[in-house]
């Protein structure tokens, strides 16, 4: 399990009371928080993820408490912390956000919200998961249909420009969900050498030295190609895993989406060798809002969901814990356990740039992208 927490390392940098978090000489008691939870009314739950509603029922069931899960994308978390904040009108009282440059640049400094380590975790949690607290490390990866190719018919992301995938890639529309343009922003910053490597694998000569990047160059030659552009990984996973296709999409999705193989009969495949990555990596914060009326049943969620029965419904879907004692299921559908050590890490050190470059990275891709 260690090998799996050295992998995303550097990726981020009790009191019973609403003072956040409590320091390390105050002793902490796992009874007294669910006593003192027991005293406070239901909470609410904000997370991307449907699995939130399972989560917050099993929690309800072992703590004969009241917590409710609400999926909302992690665009639409922020305007409703911020919205609720602003008018003293807290409904969610914990906030599961995908989107940890918006929580750094503009709910944690507002404090809209706060976050908290619970003591008993700080040797179980690396220092880099804990301020703000990460709660798992998620992944989109590229895949392909099985059922139509015997192995991943892409071996290098420059590939994805040519003529033969024109218009047959399914992408996430990196307009509709921020984690797109931070990837783009830490491919430059993080791995542009490994992108203009990669262009001199693929043609044979070094990338053209100019103003841009080779991240950049890449993204306006693949935004050109037409990738079919949806604003659901549900689409994507039909487009490139729906059996009985002659010519299924490839393209890249949440690791999450591989349930569908049982669930739905697809027939995804993880692309395990293509470079320079097979996909990347970006983490969840677990954040309480400031203005909750049950700042102890909130922390009691956030430390539910840091053991391994809290956080189980998330784990089947391939996202690793960042407690460093829950590993991967081993029938885990992804298999991305495989090549943990060879996804891009999600590096937060550059988080608040991320934020900053955003509206540049969609203005690139929006010039470029060509149906």
């Amino acid at each position: 399990m260690n090998r799996l927490v050295n992998v995303f390392a550097g990726l981020l940098g009790a009191c019973f009371f609403l003072a956040l978090p409590a320091s390390a000489e105050e002793p902490f008691h796992l009874d007294a928080l669910v006593r003192a939870a027991k005293a406070e009314p239901p909470i609410n739950i904000y997370d991307s993820t449907g699995k939130i509603v399972e989560m917050a029922e099993n929690f309800s069931k072992k703590y004969g408490l009241k917590a409710t899960g609400i999926k909302v994308s992690a665009s639409g978390q922020l305007e409703m912390i911020i919205r609720e904040a602003q008018a003293k009108n807290v409904r969610g009282d914990v906030v599961l956000i995908t989107d940890a440059p918006a929580g750094l640049a503009q709910l944690l400094p507002q404090k809209f919200v706060q976050s908290w380590l619970p003591p008993d975790m700080t040797e179980k949690i690396a220092k880099q998961f804990q301020d703000p607290l990460a709660i798992t490390t998620n992944a989109n990866v590229w895949a392909y249909n099985t059922e139509v190719y015997k192995s991943c018919p892409v071996k290098n992301l420059w590939e994805l420009t040519e003529p033969k995938w024109k218009g047959k890639v399914a992408f996430y529309d990196p307009l509709s969900k921020g984690t797109y343009s931070d990837w783009f922003n830490q491919m430059e910053t993080h791995g542009d050498e490994k992108m203009a490597a990669a262009y001199t694998a693929q043609f044979g000569k070094d990338l053209e030295k100019g103003k841009e990047s080779a991240t950049a160059a890449w993204i306006k030659a693949f935004a050109a190609n037409g990738p079919l552009v949806s604003d659901s990984d549900d689409a994507i996973s039909e487009a490139i895993g729906a059996p009985g296709q002659k010519e299924p999409f490839f393209g890249l999705l949440s690791s999450a989406k591989f349930r569908d193989n049982t669930d739905k009969g697809y027939k995804l495949g993880l692309c395990t060798e293509l470079g320079p990555w097979p996909g990347w990596t970006y983490v969840k914060l677990g954040l309480i809002a400031t203005g909750t009326k049950s700042p102890n049943l909130a922390k009691l969620f956030i430390h539910y969901i840091l053991t391994e029965e809290g956080i189980a419904p998330q784990v089947v879907d391939g996202k690793l814990p960042t407690n460093s004692s829950i590993g991967l299921p081993a029938g885990e559908p992804s298999g991305i356990g495989r090549i943990l050590d060879r996804l891009q890490q999600y590096d937060a050190s550059t988080a608040l740039a991320d934020w900053d470059a955003r509206q540049d990275w969609q203005d690139l891709w929006r010039v470029n992208y060509k149906k």
